[in-house]
């Protein structure tokens, strides 16, 4: 990866203040070629990270620019649609109470769907995610070692749905898209459950003519919504994977999203959530990028980040007179690219569904819903995560009868081993398909 941008580049989208206040973080343009940031690797020159990882947090690259941030980094009406189908699902009633007029979905498919319906997956994408989990080629996607033919999700035996969860940014109904006045949703965009989410997926699932599915598979928030899934449709639901997720958000989990939102919320370039028609550069950029910062320290774990940068500098940087740190430069990147490709109120709404998240809810409790969910379930924990502990995963698989304990993904990264440890992940899938 190339190092930092010079001093006429790119530098912001935002000042952050903080304690030094001669500290300016350095945003850069995201071109064809990538970003020219972040910390660099041999044969570069400073080596700043010792063991460079690739993203796959998201399947769609950001769109291009050439200076600021526009004010939403969603994708909007007249976009390129790139890989995504749109589907029209009619009015949505909504848990909370409020209603949907309308809901479009963006999802995409692989594979072909047999003459009685019965090789049928649906793919949960992560809390930022989108619905490119592969590509045709198999070159790009979220998943794209794991989703394809001859791979573990096979796309010459399942046909593969992955949709864009409902209050997303990459096509789905959200707080970015069209209400019905003509102006964008905004803060008006009423408060959804991931119930809501499943209940919409599942108005997909009836256009598409699946009355069920062969396997419901996530990982992290998409595993809320597997179990959602399972919890709400336990007949559509014919068996099912979570990877890195529970039942019901614990109170730490809450907390990290409270961070989060609370951080996009005190950004004064938020205006209550009325940006939409802010000049380019003018977006909440500052508070949707450290609410990714918050969230990105809960994907990775403290062994990974010594390793990968100890208390090196970010180049010549000095961080005793006012330059950052390697793991700085590193957060201060993964906040630009969120910020690139999403959209704060988006970020909010879905960071709330995620705090409310709770299949037991209205249902006996989260224990009693687990004992009636037979069917065959994978439990897949990462052994370095703490955002989704071992120890919970672990009591999960215990908790659910179709459960054959929890298989374990071992990676020196985190939570986010899901996205990381292809290998392993494909093989623990494989096998459990293969059993079914």
């Amino acid at each position: 990866m190339p190092t930092s941008p010079s001093a006429d580049e790119n530098r912001l989208f935002v000042a952050k203040e903080g304690q030094r206040k001669s500290r300016r973080i350095m945003y850069p343009r995201i071109d064809a070629k990538g970003p020219k940031f972040l910390v660099g690797h041999a044969p570069l020159e400073p080596v700043t990270d010792a063991a460079p990882i690739a993203d796959f947090d998201t399947g769609y690259r950001p769109k291009r620019h050439g200076g600021n941030l526009p004010a939403t980094g969603a994708w909007l009406e007249g976009d390129d649609p790139e890989d995504r189908v749109f589907a029209d699902l009619g009015p949505l009633e909504l848990e909370l109470g409020g209603r949907l007029p309308n809901v479009r979905m963006a999802y995409e498919t692989w594979g072909e769907l047999d003459s009685d319906t019965s090789n049928a997956i649906l793919l949960c994408h992560a809390l930022t995610g989108d619905s490119h989990a592969t590509s045709a080629d198999g070159t790009d996607g979220w998943w794209k070692d794991i989703v394809g033919p001859g791979k573990a999700i096979d796309t010459s035996r399942f046909f593969v749905v992955c949709p864009n969860a409902l209050g997303g940014c990459q096509g789905t109904t959200g707080p970015s898209s069209t209400a019905p006045d003509g102006r964008p949703w905004g803060p008006r965009f009423p408060e959804i459950t991931i119930r809501d989410m499943c209940a919409a997926e599942a108005k997909l699932a009836d256009q598409l003519g699946i009355s069920s599915w062969a396997l419901v598979a996530g990982a992290s928030f998409g595993g809320n919504r597997v179990m959602e899934w399972a919890a709400s449709y336990p007949d559509r639901v014919r068996a099912m994977a979570v990877l890195v997720s529970g039942p019901a958000t614990t109170a730490e989990q809450i907390s990290y999203a409270h961070f989060q939102n609370e951080a996009i919320r005190l950004d004064p370039k938020w205006r209550g959530g009325n940006y939409y028609d802010a000049p380019d550069g003018q977006g909440p950029h500052q508070g949707l990028g450290l609410a990714r910062e918050i969230a990105h320290l809960t994907y990775r774990c403290a062994n990974e980040l010594t390793t990968r940068f100890g208390r090196m500098p970010q180049g010549d940087e000095d961080p005793t007179h006012g330059g950052r740190f390697a793991v700085e430069s590193y957060m201060d990147y993964h906040a630009y690219k969120l910020a690139a490709r999403f959209d704060a109120n988006s970020y909010l709404v879905i960071t709330q569904a995620f705090a409310t998240h709770d299949i037991g809810r209205g249902r006996g409790g989260t224990e009693a819903v687990l004992a009636a969910l037979t069917m065959p379930t994978l439990v897949v924990e990462v052994d370095s995560d703490r955002l989704f502990y071992p120890r919970d995963m672990r009591a999960l698989a215990q908790a659910l009868p179709g459960a054959n304990g929890v298989q374990t993904v071992h990676s020196d990264h985190g939570h986010d081993g899901f996205l990381i440890e292809n290998d392993q992940v494909e093989r623990i899938l494989r096998t459990f398909i293969d059993s079914l």
